[in-house]
């Protein structure tokens, strides 16, 4: 049998229902954040510390919209079942950035933040067979050291 007929998905219908809901608040997320590089970020008059640093970062006319770039394509791969585990590695970085943004910045964020990192961490669990490759597996020296030949 080859590895890949060995790939599965645990909890499969779970994976599914929480891979859609993720693809499409990334999708949808990426629009907005595309737009927000376009037409500027929405800030209070005078911004709060979040809305000075969305307008910093606008102000450097490329990572938004780039980022927001990048949302929408990865939330559109992952509605699809043979590109989901690409496109759940690729969210991996902002996922992670995300969870460490509302940790340390943004703590009223913490609701989408926390939420966002998880069900990227629980489709990594889920699809974990498909990434096993990457991983270097006993070799068959490895095996002999451990018993002692």
């Amino acid at each position: 049998m080859s590895p890949v007929e060995k790939r599965s998905v645990r909890l499969p219908r779970l994976a599914l229902v929480i891979r859609l809901l993720f693809a499409l608040f990334l999708f949808g997320t990426g629009i907005m954040t595309m737009n927000f590089a376009i037409n500027g970020y929405p800030a209070g008059d005078p911004p709060d510390e979040v809305g000075q640093f969305m307008i910093a970062l606008r102000k450097t006319g490329y990572l938004i919209f780039w980022v927001g770039f990048f949302k929408t394509v990865t939330g559109g791969l992952m509605f699809f079942r043979r590109t989901a585990p690409l496109a759940i590695l690729m969210s991996l970085p902002y996922a992670f950035n995300i969870l460490l943004y509302v940790t340390f910045f943004a703590h009223k964020y913490l609701i989408i933040g926390l939420p966002d990192f998880a069900a990227c961490a629980f489709l990594i669990y889920c699809h974990f067979d498909w990434y096993r490759p990457i991983f270097p597996g006993p070799t068959a020296d490895s095996i002999q050291d451990s018993q002692g030949d």
